[in-house]
């Protein structure tokens, strides 16, 4: 559940910090004092994209920071995959800039991607206007393979895979249409590619060692020179008194002396040691040198391989491995386009069989649809009539399509919410307050299947009031039994019922226009539920309204 919100410098929040609870967190407050601002800011550390001007002060970065408790959930497994350093609690940041952001969780930088990952094991986030994607069919779909957990989406892998498949034959046996003359100067071109290759008779290795082969050649002249003069400096030259002498020398005197001090006759033993270990250099650089003979005709062959090896790189691949792999499917290639007709024949009974199995495992994905859309349209019916549909009927309609990732299913959620009438498309039939109730019908069921601990609506009492208010209010007071509700909302009926019940007022601070939120007493909350019922003017009545109607509230959460 998320135990804290810290909010700096974000849009007109300078700095606030909230502690929710467990059950149901009603925010309240006048429209335009900053609510959905609060929304908004979780949102923002959830990796949700946000304009530059939500940071409020060009001096400072907006902040702000989640801290979840994550104890008997996955996160802590998902975290580890990571490698982020995890306990029973997560913190999750997002530090805003004007030119740009940083998501951190437990400390670690993290991209976007990962944090959302996160956030779809703690949160789910209801926005003002998410009911409207209910009058998308493909959000139809995605609602049913939800509610249906694991036995349809395993089964949705599986489809994926084979449909990939299907794809792959498909294109392949498009791409073998082709004319006989189209054919043929195919087929020559790639045998001037294979005898390429094959001509050149590359072997693993071979250039880099004809690289540095040609390294070496090409600076042979500066490699003698520099040659030349050690040898000379060590002493092997000819007339020349090098180092070999000066050790001989110091050898020579040290040698006069050990006979009246034994104990140097370690260093003398040294000094021996580097006269042999040159010697044995001089003689290496002596046999190098005169190896080293620059051959004209070598260095041009040497040059001539290596400008073949690098034209078949930048042709067919910067390695001999990739160039090998290159000769590996042109041949293949040009033996399909040999025997073409054999070609298609197999590819043609590959792309029969696979969608065979595509189709008979899209079947299997349709009837798993079909079970579970039995189950979803029955506990959709009984949330909607305990929402105050006292009279609606609600069917899934199957329709088949052609193949996709997804089965060959469309389906579109049906509806009638007066007597007498035949059920149609929701945009047809429903107004914004009953897809609020729809949706919310929705959310409360997938919240039965899954393990997500916190729920946010914002706003779900669109369009909403009285009776239907209080039926509203009830089913948010019974999702909240089984995990933490966060409610952004207008109507008194929902806030009565609040756990914790937080006010969000709109204030100017040193010439500026602030958004705080302060989290409010029994009898403050009684003062904000009456305020909500009678405007203005709070009169002795409407607060013995607002009372009776909180004390109501508690009855039902007992």
């Amino acid at each position: 559940m998320l135990l804290n919100l810290h909010v700096k410098n974000f849009a007109l929040i300078d700095e606030c910090e909230v502690d929710f609870g467990d059950g149901l967190n009603i925010l309240t407050g006048e429209t335009g004092a900053g609510k959905s601002i609060i929304i908004g800011s979780v949102n923002a550390a959830l990796g949700a994209r946000v304009s530059k001007d939500v940071v409020r002060s060009d001096n400072s970065p907006a902040i702000v920071e989640l801290v979840f408790e994550t104890k008997g959930t996955k996160v802590n497994d998902v975290l580890r995959e990571m490698d982020i350093t995890c306990d029973d609690n997560v913190i999750i940041s997002r530090k805003i800039q004007s030119s740009r952001s940083i998501c951190k969780i437990n400390g670690e930088t993290v991209s976007s991607a990962q944090v959302k990952r996160i956030a779809e094991l703690l949160i789910d986030i209801h926005g003002q206007h998410e009911h409207q994607s209910l009058l998308n069919p493909a959000k139809h779909l995605e609602i049913l393979d939800e509610f249906g957990g694991d036995d349809i989406l395993s089964i949705r892998e599986e489809v994926a895979k084979h449909y990939k498949e299907y794809m792959e034959y498909k294109e392949e046996l498009d791409n073998t249409s082709m004319d006989d003359e189209t054919r043929r100067r195919e087929i020559s071109f790639l045998e001037y590619e294979i005898k390429e290759i094959e001509d050149a008779n590359l072997s693993e290795g071979e250039d880099e060692t004809v690289e540095a082969d040609y390294k070496r050649m090409a600076n042979s002249m500066k490699i003698t020179e520099n040659l030349s003069e050690v040898y000379g400096i060590t002493g092997g030259s000819s007339g020349a008194r090098g180092i070999d002498d000066s050790i001989g020398e110091a050898i020579r005197r040290l040698s006069a002396v050990t006979e009246y001090d034994p104990g140097l006759t370690e260093l003398l033993e040294m000094l021996e040691n580097i006269e042999g270990l040159t010697s044995d250099f001089n003689r290496e650089i002596a046999g190098y040198l005169s190896d080293n003979e620059f051959d004209e005709a070598v260095f041009a062959e040497t040059e001539s391989r290596l400008d073949l090896i690098n034209n078949l790189k930048a042709k067919y691949g910067n390695t001999i491995e990739l160039i090998g792999k290159a000769l590996s499917e042109r041949k293949a290639k040009l033996e399909s386009l040999n025997n073409l007709e054999e070609h298609v024949a197999d590819l043609e009974n590959k792309l029969r069989l696979a969608e065979k199995v595509l189709s008979e495992k899209s079947e299997a994905l349709h009837k798993a649809r079909v079970d579970a859309g039995a189950a979803l349209k029955e506990k959709i019916c009984q949330a909607l009539q305990e929402l105050n549909f006292l009279q609606v009927e609600f069917e899934i309609d199957f329709r088949e399509k052609a193949f996709s990732a997804k089965g060959k299913d469309e389906v579109h959620f049906l509806i009638s919410t007066n007597p007498g009438e035949p059920v149609r498309e929701l945009s047809g039939v429903a107004s914004g307050g009953e897809l609020s109730r729809i949706m919310l019908a929705l959310k409360t069921i997938m919240a039965e299947n899954d393990k997500i601990p916190t729920l946010i609506f914002d706003e779900i009492d669109t369009g909403i009031s009285g009776r239907t208010a209080q039926k509203v209010s009830e089913k948010l007071n019974l999702v909240s039994r089984g995990h933490q509700v966060i409610c952004i909302t207008h109507l008194p009926q929902i806030a009565s019922m609040a756990d914790e019940h937080f006010l969000i007022e709109k204030k100017v601070e040193n010439s500026s226009t602030v958004s705080l939120i302060e989290k409010l007493s029994e009898e403050e909350s009684v003062r904000e539920i009456a305020r909500m019922l009678g405007g203005a003017e709070i009169t002795e009545a409407v607060l013995a309204n607002a009372r009776e109607m909180k004390d109501l509230a508690g009855k039902k959460l007992l």
